[in-house]
């Protein structure tokens, strides 16, 4: 892990002179070079004071602001045939600045990224030439061979969507048979004391799906001896009643009592 340790000496002489115009609240655009320039040779003369020797590229910097501020001093020259003012003596230093500015900005952020990613643990790859060195297996089969198999697999897939659909057939079946035998529950609920036939026990639909899920939710409920039915003749009127079970639900062992004739 590196340490970074901040001195008081500014990095170069742009990051100085940055310093400076910041810390005077002027805009990079409109430089006022004359008290700029005396903030920056002041600097260079403290530097002087503490045995720390200027570099060069300091030097150059100064020389180059003293140029500008004696230009700037300088009355401005018009264009007699165009009519207008010379070039602006701060137009190349503000352009040098803005291209200083955008570099240590991007510095900054790579500075900010490199951190980031010291803290993070990378999983060394691992050798996979053990699964991927596998050469591939080809099936060698002719024409006939190949129409048998993919019959095969026809077969076998609609013996499974057969089995599928059986299940899902008997789950809605067992549902609804659940549902059967509330209706059948509650319609007696309303008339305890009344004799039931089975034709009142079968919605109006009349349809026979409903006959036989309606018959087979009243078997239901008689082996759960919620419900007793008897038959005096062969295929006539079954007659229900309720017992003390209706509202319990719970299945037990019929006994005598129970009794379809």
């Amino acid at each position: 892990m590196s340490y970074k340790v901040k001195i008081n000496i500014f990095e170069g002489p742009f990051d100085l002179l940055v310093y400076l115009i910041e810390n005077a609240r002027m805009s990079i655009y409109d430089i006022k070079v004359s008290e700029i320039t005396a903030q920056y040779i002041k600097y260079i003369e403290e530097m002087e004071k503490m045995d720390v020797l200027p570099a060069s590229e300091f030097m150059v910097l100064a020389a180059t602001l003293i140029d500008i501020k004696s230009k700037m001093l300088l009355p401005k020259q018009i264009d007699e045939e165009e009519g207008s003012i010379g070039e602006d003596p701060r137009t190349e230093l503000v352009q040098k600045l803005i291209e200083y500015k955008k570099f240590k900005n991007a510095s900054e952020i790579l500075a900010r990224k490199e951190e980031d990613t010291s803290r993070i643990l990378d999983k060394p790859q691992e050798d996979l030439s053990f699964f991927t060195n596998e050469p591939d297996e080809y099936l060698k089969l002719n024409i006939n061979q190949f129409v048998k198999a993919f019959n095969d697999f026809l077969i076998r897939k609609k013996k499974v969507d057969e089995i599928r659909r059986n299940y899902e057939r008997d789950e809605r079946q067992r549902i609804t048979t659940e549902v059967r035998m509330d209706f059948i529950r509650d319609l007696i609920l309303k008339w305890p004391e009344k004799l039931f036939t089975f034709k009142e026990l079968v919605p109006d639909t009349g349809s026979k799906y409903d006959t036989a899920l309606s018959f087979v939710s009243m078997l239901e409920m008689i082996k759960q001896r919620r419900i007793e039915a008897r038959q005096k003749t062969l295929f006539g009127e079954i007659k229900i009643n309720a017992t003390a079970y209706l509202d319990d639900g719970k299945e037990e062992e019929p006994d005598d009592k129970q009794k379809i004739n």
